[in-house]
């Protein structure tokens, strides 16, 4: 079995490659960053190809202090189309040289429509694998949100997602990493049969207690990019309506700018906000934090809630994370419904209350880790379904 991968940057897509080599499969990885940045990734520079030139200049948008998001859509659907032509050259230089076609191209979502075409024509499968929920699911319920609090911003280019529909039509398959995820296909008309479930495996060794909550204060934890995705508000909203005498919320990530046009309307006493952190001072906090609370309105799989369960903090979490994939509701944690501030605030009362649940919870946090798979059994599923898919190919 021969794969392909393209991918915009990175994501798991190194971590699935790396699977797919150890196991003799994989032939080449297509990416749209520079060398430079793609060699820690431990694979052989004949392995991969780059197309940097159009992803870096994005990048540098996104992380200077302008917000010009019509010119971040623009260049981010310049780069999908231009990324799939080259990697389409690319394959087709490949054929010419006598090289042999692979057996399934595995593209992140808004990659590879004009190369999967092609090498389904020589009889090969294309694999749409999509980190989120369907790109249409996850616009509407974002823009509904922006409504709900009176923000005025576009939540994607139409393009980028007329073009994600174009794919999930011409690929043979779709891969998500959680249940969430899979039920938003199927609630946008995609057939249950086309949409495959593995969840992301984690890596959990900078993770583990490094300390224990203080018993004389409450601390609750947000991990994350904070921004109206992610529900923010409502943990504000929440948070504020706790009881305690010595309460406090940290939030971790850099603060979104749909988030920055609302923050002025959310309650924000004892809470602080840190910016991005290091995955040791992350760690730290999860460690000594009574509560990870991730509230978010959409997700593809959220492994902070991993991350936070592997230092035995209890997560609370709605139902749109994935977490229904990662621990059960009541036992390690809690999930509740999306926009509830009120069944969050109920949450956090019963731990801080109930210092004997507290630590029943960071008990069963500490034992669940053990059940979560990793990368190598996320290469095992990744296996089976592919044999899976070319057999029944083969057949028909």
């Amino acid at each position: 079995m021969r794969v392909a991968q393209a991918v915009f940057g990175v994501f798991h897509h190194f971590e699935l490659a790396r699977e797919l080599e150890r196991r003799g499969h994989l032939e080449r990885v297509y990416s749209t960053w520079p060398w430079s940045r793609l060699k820690r990734e431990c694979l052989s520079r004949d392995k991969v190809k780059t197309f940097p030139w159009l992803h870096l200049p994005q990048l540098a948008l996104q992380r200077s202090p302008f917000d010009l998001p019509a010119l971040d859509d623009h260049l981010g659907y310049a780069n999908a189309l231009t990324f799939d032509l080259w990697t389409d050259l690319q394959f087709l230089r490949d054929l010419r040289r006598g090289k042999p076609s692979p057996d399934v191209l595995i593209a992140i979502s808004g990659a590879g429509l004009l190369t999967g075409r092609h090498l389904q024509e020589r009889g090969g499968l294309f694999v749409c694998d999509r980190g989120s929920t369907h790109q249409r699911y996850q616009e509407n319920i974002v823009a509904e949100e922006y409504r709900r609090w009176g923000v005025e911003r576009q939540v994607s280019d139409e393009r980028d997602t007329v073009r994600e529909e174009a794919i999930y039509a011409q690929a043979d398959a779709i891969t998500v990493p959680s249940s969430v995820a899979a039920r938003s296909f199927v609630e946008m008309g995609v057939p249950a049969s086309k949409v495959h479930t593995i969840p992301y495996g984690v890596r959990l060794e900078n993770f583990h207690p490094t300390g224990e909550p203080a018993q004389d204060e409450f601390q609750v934890l947000f991990a994350g990019a904070a921004g109206l995705r992610k529900g923010v508000p409502y943990l504000l909203q929440a948070f504020a309506a706790l009881r305690h005498p010595h309460k406090r919320l940290l939030i971790a990530g850099q603060v979104q700018e749909d988030l920055r046009t609302v923050l002025p309307n959310c309650p924000q006493e004892n809470v602080e906000f840190l910016g991005a952190i290091p995955q040791s001072r992350l760690a730290e906090l999860m460690s000594t934090s009574h509560a990870l609370v991730l509230p978010s309105i959409e997700e593809g799989l959220a492994l902070v809630q991993a991350q936070a369960l592997a230092c035995g903090c209890p997560v609370i979490c709605s139902t749109n994370t994935g977490g229904e994939d990662l621990f059960s509701d009541g036992v390690e944690g809690f999930i509740v419904a999306i926009r509830d501030p009120e069944a969050i605030t109920a949450r956090l009362q019963q731990l801080a209350d109930d210092p004997l649940l507290q630590a029943k919870m960071r008990a069963a946090a500490l034992a669940r880790v053990h059940a979560i798979g990793g990368w190598t059994e996320y290469g095992d599923r990744w296996e089976r379904l592919l044999q899976n898919l070319l057999a029944k190919s083969a057949r028909s």
